[in-house]
């Protein structure tokens, strides 16, 4: 093939299905033959034109599952044919500050995939080697996608709290980061509480794994995780600033709030909760690629899932207004062979 199909989007949610001409990749670059991509809210940044030049056109989309079908000069690593990932983060540099004292994830000079380098609403994805995952054998393309972002990033932030096998974590909303969060701390070996509203979500809280239930309409939920011991971190997914701030009176001593739900509403700290007992509020943004693999070998070996609603490429544009439209249960992935 010579031409592959694409979507690209230009000023807000002006989407518009190309033919685009097949390209070598350049060195230190793979080329992907797209399986799967995964819907996530942070496209957003491309299809709201939330970036630099919103009339340049984007081809969306970071949770990327797909085949090596070719490799640029100097990718010594991987080879064709290999099953591989493309996160947001499309490959850090080697050569920055913050690369040459091993922190990956903030490079200075490192691309994010499907907001300032095309994406995965594509039949083909291009990424620099240093970004590449490497996806276990038995994965199907469609349950990982997912996993590269959504299941990363809840990975990522229980990583952050450093706390010790049998510590209380509460993950707070039960969404696209949540559901996967439970399962995560689950799996990680914590007492796990959920943290939602109303009772709707109770049952499928507790069959991912959730110890505890916490309806945050019912009560003060920081006063529920006191009465069951503080919570060692509490993971916050909801995108809400104002559903944050309270739960910062859970934590127990030297706990942390980790923020991953992104909202541009403040959070509110009382300064004695923070001074006394030691307790902190942390961002947590995503993982470098080999924590990614980490990722991903646990998910498999524990069967973690995420609850997925698959659309084929045709149906990208409405795949992504389903998504925005928070209805999607919980990911929507689009399928390559549908």
């Amino acid at each position: 093939m010579s031409t592959y199909r694409a979507f690209e989007v230009t000023g807000r949610r002006d989407f518009r299905l190309v033919e685009r001409e097949l390209t070598e990749p350049q060195p230190g670059e793979v080329r992907v033959r797209v399986e799967a991509c995964g819907v996530c809210h942070t496209d957003a940044f491309a299809a709201e034109g939330m970036r630099a030049d919103p009339s340049k056109q984007i081809v969306p989309g970071h949770e990327i599952v797909g085949v090596i079908d070719a490799v640029g000069a100097g990718v010594r690593a991987w080879q064709i044919g290999e099953r591989v990932g493309i996160g947001y983060l499309n490959g850090h540099c080697g050569e920055c500050e913050q690369c040459r004292r091993g922190d990956f994830v903030n490079c200075s000079n490192q691309n994010t995939t499907g907001t300032t380098v095309d994406g995965g609403y594509s039949e083909v994805a291009y990424a620099r080697a240093s970004g590449l995952v490497r996806v276990p054998a038995g994965i199907d393309p469609v349950d990982a996608a997912p996993l590269l972002c959504a299941g990363l990033t809840v990975y990522r932030a229980l990583l952050t709290a450093n706390a010790r096998p049998g510590s209380l974590i509460a993950i707070q909303g039960i969404g696209g980061l949540g559901h996967l969060g439970i399962q995560y701390a689950k799996a990680l070996g914590f007492r796990v509480a959920a943290i939602a509203r109303g009772t709707g979500k109770a049952e499928l809280a507790r069959k991912l794994g959730a110890d505890e239930y916490i309806d945050s309409t019912a009560g003060d939920p920081a006063k529920v995780l006191q009465a069951l011991g503080g919570a060692t971190a509490i993971i916050a997914t909801a995108s809400s600033g104002s559903s944050m701030s309270p739960l910062i009176a859970g934590l127990a001593p030297n706990g942390k709030l980790v923020v991953v739900g992104a909202d541009s509403e403040p959070i509110e700290a009382s300064i004695p909760e923070l001074i006394f007992g030691t307790r902190s509020i942390v961002g947590s943004l995503t993982g470098s690629a080999i924590e990614n693999e980490d990722n991903l070998n646990l998910a498999q070996h524990h069967g973690i899932r995420s609850m997925n609603e698959i659309v084929p490429l045709a149906d990208a544009p409405k795949a992504y207004e389903h998504m925005l439209s928070g209805a999607a249960r919980f990911r929507v992935v689009l399928d390559m062979s549908a």
